[in-house]
């Protein structure tokens, strides 16, 4: 018989114990709070929906990372979820429904069938910002802002902000006139950058519009990179301005309050799962090869909901936040309560707890490990005093 080690996890599932939950925990009340600060509301969306709603319009990519079971009450599909984003869209359209700008924030868990990259968690803690309603730029340029504060709430500085936006992609592919299946191989290929595969999916295409689609690869850098498309793009592609001009003023806008921010553009950077359309962005650090938080322009998701709405926001992962953070082994600090029956006494824990001490019960006669302190009667009055 095959032995079962009944304490393994699934790969890519990880337990948080309790230091870290503890920091993961009050990181997350700390960027709730930060949201709340903004205006922006809490909603807790539910775990499961039926997968039509849940992955309505979003692309390939969200499908297979989600997890689905048969519900037993109504016999259709269910979908765990594997992004909280098109959730909280259907709140906005369907649930509340609001006229003028929403702003809603989110914090929960998800599940993916297979990692989004080779070291991720596959129990994301996905929190992040939805802004219903604008379709203006200072909407767009308030999320990135929202999602570098949040970055620096958690600890971390050294941040370069990666943009592109996906107007600038579709206005150039539009010239080719390319079947849905080629136009998903030339996406693909942009997003691997590799130029082998962008001439084989591009071959019976003309050689100058090929060539401005396989441009868009070495389209990344700092703002010359902006002046080089307007030239490259300004007679063969007139409709790629607009993103470029929105891009140039999302940066401007953000350098007016963050003159150190560094900026970095990738017009052949279309991150998502296919339903962004406009501004993208992410957010990097040091040491991380990964985007920490990214999000972008989706107007669209709504639609589907019964009630198109402009929309833009991000979202980032706790346990990714975490990880880039220095860990800390400091002791607990705690009171014992001794074992004693006394009002007075049940009144000063209930004080000290109040005012956010840790009071752990005395069961075995000798005080808890994590405990500095203890309770002692002094003259009929509980004093805490250091553990001897």
């Amino acid at each position: 018989m095959t032995r079962v080690d009944h304490w393994q996890l699934p790969d890519g599932m990880e337990e948080v114990l309790p230091g870290q939950a503890e920091a993961v925990e009050n990181l997350r009340r700390a960027l709730l709070d930060l949201y709340r600060s903004w205006g922006y509301r809490l909603v807790i969306p539910p775990l499961m929906e039926f997968t039509e709603s849940l992955l309505v319009g979003l692309g390939e990519d969200l499908d297979l990372l989600t997890f689905k079971l048969t519900d037993q009450f109504s016999g259709r599909t269910l979908g765990i979820r594997a992004d909280i984003t098109t959730q909280v869209a259907r709140i906005d359209a369907h649930s509340l429904a609001e006229n003028g700008v929403t702003r809603l924030c989110y914090a929960g868990s998800t599940l993916h069938t297979r990692p989004k990259s080779l070291m991720a968690s596959r129990s994301p803690i996905q929190l992040g910002a939805e802004l219903y309603g604008d379709d203006s730029l200072g909407a767009d340029v308030e999320v990135v802002r929202l999602m570098l504060a949040t970055l620096e709430t958690a600890g971390l500085f050294d941040i370069t902000l990666d943009l592109g936006h996906v107007g600038i992609y579709e206005a150039v592919l539009a010239t080719a006139g390319l079947s849905c299946e080629q136009e998903a191989t030339v996406f693909d290929a942009l997003q691997r950058k590799s130029v082998p595969d962008l001439n084989l999916a591009l071959v019976g295409v003309e050689p100058d519009i090929a060539s401005l689609i396989i441009a868009l690869v070495d389209l990344h850098g700092d703002e010359t990179v902006l002046e080089a498309a307007r030239s490259l793009f300004a007679d063969a592609v007139p409709g790629a301005l607009m993103g470029i001009d929105a891009l140039q003023e999302v940066a401007c806008n953000l350098r007016q309050q963050s003159p150190a921010l560094d900026i970095y553009f990738d017009l052949s950077e279309l991150r998502g799962y296919h339903y962004h359309t406009g501004l993208v962005f992410a957010a990097y650090v040091v040491g991380c090869g990964q985007a920490l938080a990214n999000g972008g322009r989706y107007n669209d998701v709504g639609a589907v909901f019964g009630r198109a709405r402009p929309a833009t926001g991000f979202a980032t992962d706790l346990k990714s936040l975490m990880a880039m953070l220095p860990t800390t082994s400091a002791r607990q600090q705690a009171i014992s309560l001794p074992n004693a029956d006394d009002p007075a006494l049940n009144l000063r824990v209930r004080e000290l707890r109040a005012e956010g001490e840790v009071v752990i019960n005395c069961l075995s006669g000798s005080p808890d490990p994590q405990c500095d302190r203890h309770l002692v009667e002094c003259d009929g009055h509980w004093q805490v005093k250091p553990l001897s």
